[in-house]
């Protein structure tokens, strides 16, 4: 998948089938649009373009009333490309895009820029200033120049309509279960292993740290996870995502993952060395279960043992879900 900041670029000019959308976690019901762009584009032998935009429209506009992220721009980029889209179009929120008009934006963007033939949005898009433009005032414009517009509508999961106010809904609860379900996936996030102040070796809880770089995620807590990308097995743990009230009151957000077993680590030391090779890298984290909210603890005795036990509630999690699964793979052999 190529991506594309902007759409001035001489490999854009090209015929294409595209999608319009902020795409934030990329649930079920975006997917279910982008297998249909798909679709059409290898009907008309076309590419499949994916136009979005960064930041949010809402962030940029109002950034203290803004939606919380649910996903960063890397994995947003990430689930596109594995729903087999060929081109990304991140086009920049500024205030000359929020004060074009509806008409320049079909003329400018959709039609000159990108060449648009087949342009597939959902129920609710809207554009242009004052967000005026609708699908009515597309499928004119398509039928006067020529290219064919399509709107797709809800999706819906369990009678629940799928779309990002859902999925950030059900992770500000904590209900993993209900995410999961929306988005087709387990939530995760990724970034790139950091260093952080070294307080979790002095605990003895030593941490994976990645930094979560929009300031209101819609997730927070205390969750069991499971780490991608620091070899062949994921790797089971717990995590804190937020602002680390006991220890630190400066409103950065991160996200502490502690591993419950580092494979191939028989001591301390080997543990230590296995982390250090990790900074650096980006790994993924898939926030299985909410064991509570973030704590604002004593001491730093208190935080240790506070650790320990959602440590212990982690392994009895892992622990059903093996049993749970072994049981399930015993029925089928029977």
């Amino acid at each position: 998948m190529r991506v594309f900041r902007g759409f001035h670029h001489p490999k854009l000019a090209r015929p294409c089938a595209l999608t319009i959308g902020n795409f934030d976690g990329v649930h079920r019901g975006h997917q279910a649009m982008l297998a249909l762009l798909k679709s059409e584009a290898r009907h008309r032998g076309l590419p499949a373009r994916v136009m979005t935009f960064e930041p949010h429209p809402r962030e940029y506009f109002s950034p203290a009333t803004a939606p919380a992220r649910i996903s960063t721009l890397r994995d947003k980029l990430t689930e596109l490309s594995g729903c087999g889209i060929d081109e990304v179009v991140v086009l920049p929120f500024n205030q000359l895009l929020a004060t074009q008009s509806a008409q320049a934006f079909i003329e400018d963007v959709l039609q000159r820029g990108l060449q648009a033939r087949y342009l597939l949005v959902g129920d609710d898009f809207r554009f242009g200033a004052k967000r005026v433009g609708d699908y009515a005032m597309l499928d004119a414009a398509g039928e006067a120049a020529g290219f064919d517009v399509a709107r797709m509508n809800s999706y819906e999961v369990h009678g629940i309509r799928v779309s990002s106010s859902a999925v950030r809904e059900a992770l500000a609860a904590g209900r993993m279960d209900l995410a999961a379900a929306l988005l087709g996936r387990p939530y995760s996030i990724s970034g790139h292993v950091v260093h952080g102040r070294k307080l979790g070796r002095e605990l003895g809880f030593r941490t994976l740290n990645i930094e979560f770089r929009h300031h209101k995620p819609a997730a927070s807590g205390i969750f069991v996870v499971r780490t991608q990308g620091l070899g062949g097995q994921p790797l089971e743990g717990v995590a804190s995502l937020g602002v680390r009230p006991t220890v630190e009151d400066a409103g950065r957000v991160l996200l502490e993952v502690h591993c419950l077993a580092w494979p191939g680590a028989a001591s301390p030391a080997a543990t230590e060395a296995g982390l250090d090779s990790a900074y650096g890298k980006i790994v993924s984290v898939e926030l299985l279960a909410k064991l509570h909210d973030e704590l604002k603890y004593e001491g730093l005795d208190a935080l240790k043992a506070g650790i320990a036990k959602d440590c212990d509630d982690a392994r009895a999690f892992f622990a059903s879900m093996h049993a749970g699964t072994s049981r399930q793979t015993t029925r089928d052999r029977i």
